[in-house]
């Protein structure tokens, strides 16, 4: 049985639309099953949840997509 992670970001990531390229990213990723952002937050706090992404591997995905991303 794998282990769920949660990871949680500090990003720059404003308001998402259902068309933006970062929500259809975490969505058609096979190893995220769950992710949110708080835009409300200061933070744009950016919560993932994988049983087989690294932290490293979130942050390189969201700065790919011309955003900043940080481990919280």
């Amino acid at each position: 049985m794998e282990t769920t992670q949660l990871y949680i970001f500090k990003t720059d990531i404003g308001k998402l639309c259902a068309n933006c390229e970062v929500h259809k990213a975490l969505d058609n990723h096979t190893g995220i099953q769950q992710w949110s952002i708080d835009s409300e937050d200061v933070d744009c706090v950016l919560r993932v949840s994988t049983t087989s992404l690294t932290a490293g591997a979130i942050i390189i995905l969201i700065n790919s997509l011309g955003h900043k991303c940080q481990e919280l």
